[in-house]
């Protein structure tokens, strides 16, 4: 499916541009796929580029420059850890988060995963609160402090709250199945998950845009917001 990259736009100055980067999309260039957003978001500007980047199958906000001066500024903000990304996370359990901070070290391994190494593993802060609890799954709001690889993915799974469907992190997939009591499948068709990738939403970016502090929220994609409204809807 095409996409059209004004589509994606939640912000925009003469600075500074925020996008909703669609899950399944890499953020730049990718050997394994030949569209990602930095391609997309060049097509549409030359000049644009982005200043940070998503795991590919992560929703939600990324910041572009749209010049030099506006990248340096924004460049320095994610160096100082002034910039402020909230992330909504579905997980597997029940879990009653308020203000929890998780700090543990976070090693990058060279085939594309992470691991708590106390030796080697470089400090990682995350601060996380609960926003809504279902049956048997939780919404969870994370604000990293820091920006280690799979950050959020590896914290929460180490405190028994890992991703749905985020196998890489022990986290289950989720089936309608699972949380709808009177649940029927067609005759010969196999049940297929609510979800097929983990889910991760980039919510919200705070940021300085040279004259103010600025807060951008990017909605739901479709895939979550039905994800969620049938939690809701099956919820006791």
């Amino acid at each position: 499916m095409k996409i059209k990259f004004e589509s994606l736009i939640v912000y925009e100055d003469d600075n500074f541009m925020v996008v909703n980067k669609p899950p399944s999309m890499a953020s730049l260039e990718d050997r394994n796929d030949p569209m990602n957003l930095q391609k997309l978001a060049q097509s549409y500007n030359p000049s644009l580029s982005a200043c940070h980047r998503l795991d590919k199958e992560t929703s939600g906000c990324i910041l572009l420059a749209k010049n030099k001066e506006a990248y340096r500024h924004a460049s320095l903000q994610f160096e100082h850890r002034s910039v402020k990304k909230v992330y909504h996370a579905f997980v597997n359990g029940i879990h009653e988060f308020k203000n929890e901070v998780i700090e543990l070290p976070i090693f990058s391994q060279k085939k594309g995963t992470t691991r708590i190494d106390y030796v080697e593993g470089k400090p990682a802060k995350t601060v996380v609160n609960t926003l809504e609890l279902f049956k048997q799954h939780s919404l969870v709001e994370c604000v990293p402090e820091t920006g280690r690889m799979h950050q959020i993915r590896i914290h929460l799974s180490k405190k028994g709250a890992p991703l749905v469907n985020d196998e890489l992190y022990q986290g289950a997939p989720l089936y309608l199945s699972q949380i709808k009591k009177k649940f029927n499948l067609k005759k010969d068709t196999e049940e297929q998950p609510l979800i097929k990738r983990f889910a991760l939403h980039a919510h919200a970016l705070v940021f300085d845009n040279h004259k103010e502090k600025v807060t951008i929220v990017a909605e739901y994609p479709k895939d979550l917001a039905v994800l969620k409204k049938q939690l809701e809807k099956n919820k006791f």
